[in-house]
């Protein structure tokens, strides 16, 4: 679910929008290891409840400060924020 939650931020896709876009997207299935001959792709309302549970407990934040600390370690992203 995490995955996928990066795909909505990352492509700025509504609920509804990123449910479509993974069920059109071979790409965006394999980056979130979903294969559909075994299960299918998270409906918008779980999405929705997901992304809530991040927000309710402040991961949002902490999350894309790891990636940024993780990224930075790494050089490969440069800017901090203040």
């Amino acid at each position: 679910m995490l995955r996928v939650y990066f795909l909505q931020q990352w492509y700025v896709l509504a609920d509804e929008a990123l449910e479509d876009a993974i069920y059109d997207s071979q790409v965006m299935r394999d980056f979130i290891g979903l294969d559909l001959a075994i299960e299918s792709v998270s409906d918008a309302t779980t999405l929705l409840r997901f992304r809530h549970l991040l927000e309710k407990h402040a991961l949002t934040q902490r999350i894309f400060e790891e990636i940024n600390a993780s990224l930075a370690g790494r050089a490969l992203f440069w800017w901090r924020a203040p």
